[in-house]
């Protein structure tokens, strides 16, 4: 069975789906989160469930670089198959992602290649799409590559954007298509039915 580990910067939503669909039907081992910051929900979560957590706090880990080294040793020592990033908001370096190749995922609360990238996240993406006038948003989750948000594309659930919409609204209805379509993805990439040449992301 395949291991992952998880991380997460903030309150854990999307990482408590991955729990929840993974208890429903056992699909992978969750031997990790990674934190971001001492404090946070998703650490809460991960007490609750039994697994093992992390922090790497920026304080701690003045040199990035640095920071990812010990992680990856750490990750490896969890005989870690692969990194589900819910909710990370740090830097990822390029040499971090080489070292874990096609092998990171990530959710994003928009339909990629719109309102992403440096810059764009939480409640920042809603109101992007908003003040853009958008008819349509919703979710992505992609592979990480070094370029942010420029990962190929797993799979996108849309969400209609409503007149009366604000950001907070708009986020809460993508956040319910997230929590469904994180624990699909992970799981299918769990039992191998995830199938990447190049861009092309083929789900089985």
């Amino acid at each position: 069975m395949k291991r992952i580990a998880v991380f997460a910067s903030g309150g854990g939503t999307d990482f408590q789906s991955v729990i929840d669909a993974n208890e429903r039907e056992k699909f992978c081992e969750i031997v990790a989160l990674i934190a971001s910051k001492d404090g946070i929900g998703a650490i809460e979560r991960a007490k609750k469930h039994g697994i093992y957590t992390a922090v790497f706090a920026k304080r701690d880990f003045p040199d990035l670089e640095k920071l990812y080294s010990e992680l990856t040793y750490l990750l490896n020592m969890q005989r870690v198959d692969y990194i589900v990033l819910a909710g990370w908001l740090k830097i990822i370096p390029e040499s971090f992602i080489k070292s874990f190749e096609d092998r990171i995922i990530n959710i994003h609360p928009s339909l990629i290649p719109a309102f992403c990238g440096e810059g764009y996240y939480g409640l920042k993406v809603h109101r992007a799409v908003l003040e853009y006038g958008a008819k349509i948003s919703g979710c992505t989750v992609h592979f990480v590559n070094e370029v942010p948000d420029g990962g190929a594309i797993i799979a996108q659930r849309a969400v209609e954007v409503k007149d009366d919409d604000t950001a907070e609204t708009l986020q809460a209805r993508i956040l319910e298509q997230e929590h469904e379509l994180l624990p699909y993805c992970v799981k299918k990439l769990c039992l191998g039915k995830i199938k990447k040449t190049g861009r092309k992301v083929v789900i089985l």
